[in-house]
């Protein structure tokens, strides 16, 4: 109600007095300037937060894409070798084929005529490598998502404590539009930094989620390896 009566207050007096009335002005500002009134020292480290993130989950999701992908005949045939006794052959077929399967697979092969229990040992064994390379770099990712909410706030703790200083400083003379501007370039740093962290934190998630779909297929090979070699020849 306010607002409306200093409104209609204005132009009554425009009206009076004769005059034109004044066009409202908005005034806007771009993203390139809110990271630049940032502060260099705060936004400079979490453009580079934003990069690794970015780099980090492009590389891990191509990485992990191309590990899931299998053979669907590739069991079959290492199934055919071991029962027909060509396990030369089964381990070449090992050898030329690409991903984590494979490689534990032509783990167990070359255990053949130990005890299963030792078998199942080394393939567990070497599982554990192939799933300690698809989940390199992701705790980096974790730590970016946590730690670029922290810096931004940081900054705006910062650009606050500048702000209240100025403040303290200028006495009478501090204008509302500086405190405002003040207040604005302090806030920009944590909406920055949960940008990233939110980016961050989607993409970690994405990536454990197809982590863990591919070590339900290497268990899943594993257990048919094991059924293989228990089967009568």
């Amino acid at each position: 109600m306010l607002l409306d009566i200093n409104v209609a207050s204005d132009t009554l007096n425009t009206a009076l007095t004769g005059g034109a009335a004044e066009a409202p002005y908005e005034e806007t500002i771009s993203v390139l300037e809110l990271i630049a009134n940032g502060g260099v020292f705060i936004m400079v480290p979490l453009g580079v937060l934003s990069i690794l993130a970015i780099y980090i989950f492009i590389e891990r999701f191509l990485a992990i894409q191309k590990a899931s992908k299998e053979d669907p005949n590739f069991m079959n045939q290492i199934r055919d070798n071991i029962h027909d006794g060509k396990i030369d052959a089964a381990q070449n077929l090992c050898v030329s084929t690409e991903g984590p399967f494979a490689r534990m697979i032509n783990k167990g092969i070359k255990r053949i005529g130990k005890p299963l229990a030792d078998i199942s040992a080394a393939i567990e064994n070497d599982g554990r490598l192939e799933v300690y390379q698809l989940e390199k770099n992701l705790a980096s990712l974790a730590t970016i998502s946590g730690a670029a909410p922290m810096i931004g706030f940081l900054g705006t703790v910062i650009g606050m404590i500048n702000t209240f200083h100025g403040m303290y400083t200028g006495g009478n003379g501090v204008q509302i539009d500086q405190l405002a501007g003040g207040i604005m370039q302090a806030m920009v740093t944590t909406a920055a930094g949960l940008v990233i962290g939110i980016i961050a934190y989607v993409g970690y998630n994405i990536l454990v989620v197809k982590v863990e779909s591919v070590v339900n297929k290497m268990e899943a090979r594993t257990i048919e390896f094991m059924d293989v070699l228990q089967e009568p020849s």
